[in-house]
């Protein structure tokens, strides 16, 4: 059973950076799409990026420009890097396949934006 293990988040002021690391503890996901998701305590958790198998990233609105996603399949691992952070974006991230879901969610990495 594939495991997914979030790291990289922390405390950051406003406009600073922070490079988030999903790994996988198999190889099946190498063709399948992810995604990181995030998630506010009393909100829905929602999509920040996807990738696709070959390597296409997309981004919702409030992210683009500031987000990039990337993967390294012989690493089994799925990045974000996160630039130019806002409070807003304040939040557990997570990351899974997409569009369906079919791991267990691991426990998230925080990441906290303060003003």
């Amino acid at each position: 059973q594939v495991q997914l293990v979030e790291s990289g988040g922390g405390l950051v002021q406003a406009g600073g950076f922070l490079r988030l690391s999903c790994s996988a503890s198999g190889s099946i996901f190498n063709n399948i799409a992810m995604a990181w998701y995030r998630q506010v305590p009393g909100k829905q958790r929602e999509l920040v990026a996807r990738i696709s198998s070959g390597g296409w990233g997309n981004y919702v609105d409030s992210v683009k420009g500031r987000f990039t996603i990337s993967r390294d399949n012989a690493k089994n691992t799925v990045y974000l890097q996160m630039n130019s952070l806002k409070p807003e974006d304040t939040a557990v991230y997570y990351c899974n396949a997409f569009p369906v879901i079919v791991y267990d969610w691991g426990q998230g990495t925080q990441v906290t934006v303060s003003s």
